[in-house]
């Protein structure tokens, strides 16, 4: 069972890989900044490792967040867990595809709402904004 990653661990990947796609940064670029490998950094991502106290601080201080940024929109589910591994086999894996599948998670998103912000005329962003209200609520 030490292969099987915990809900807490996914969730905070889940968390640092947000904030690094939101803010337009590579796992290279932020490997470097903390002294990691990207192949270390898509790691504490998927919650296959788990994310110590003083990386956690490094994040925190390079992405420009408070810590507990991490263990915010935490589950239910993940926070009744109290950090222990998963009960049953799958608990993990169904865990990781509810995060994949979640819409504020894609790169998609992150990456739309990255380039909604650089408009910096506020008209214009908020035209943009009930363009696409419109837009969801004619194909919805």
């Amino acid at each position: 069972m030490a292969g099987v990653p915990r809900l807490v661990d996914i969730h905070v990947g889940s968390r640092l890989r947000q904030r690094r796609t939101l803010l337009g940064i590579s796992q290279e670029k932020l490997g470097d900044a903390v002294g990691l490998t990207f192949q270390q950094i898509q790691k504490y991502e998927r919650g296959a490792n788990r994310v110590g106290a003083s990386r956690l601080y490094e994040f925190s201080l390079f992405l420009d967040i408070p810590i507990s940024y991490f263990f915010e929109e935490m589950p239910d589910q993940t926070a009744k867990s109290r950090g222990r591994r998963p009960p049953a086999s799958g608990v993990s894996d169904n865990k990781q595809v509810e995060l994949e599948s979640d819409p504020l998670t894609r790169r998609e998103t992150l990456e739309l709402v990255r380039a909604y912000y650089k408009v910096t005329d506020p008209r214009v962003r908020k035209r943009v904004f009930e363009l696409v209200k419109s837009l969801a609520k004619a194909s919805g």
